[in-house]
């Protein structure tokens, strides 16, 4: 299903993102749990993009994440 969202959204023009590094890293954190701070920066530069983008920067570039962990280990999340 995921993949047939994003193939519609590229259909249409719009952006999608693609990370899998911080994708595995979110998959390890239940849906209504804490951000743990390990991606506390990541998650500050994605939000800073989007509001860019809906500042009207179209041409505000994807955020590097340049502060993702390797893995959760240490956190209160249980490993995946």
């Amino acid at each position: 299903m995921a993949e047939q969202i994003i193939a519609r959204a590229h259909e249409h023009g719009i952006y999608v993102h693609e990370s899998p590094e911080l994708v595995s890293l979110l998959m390890q954190i239940d849906l209504d749990q804490r951000i743990p701070p390990q991606l506390y920066i990541a998650v500050a530069e994605l939000l800073a993009w989007l509001y860019r983008l809906e500042s009207g920067n179209q041409t505000a570039s994807a955020p590097a994440f340049s502060a993702l962990p390797a893995n959760l280990e240490g956190s209160d999340i249980p490993s995946a």
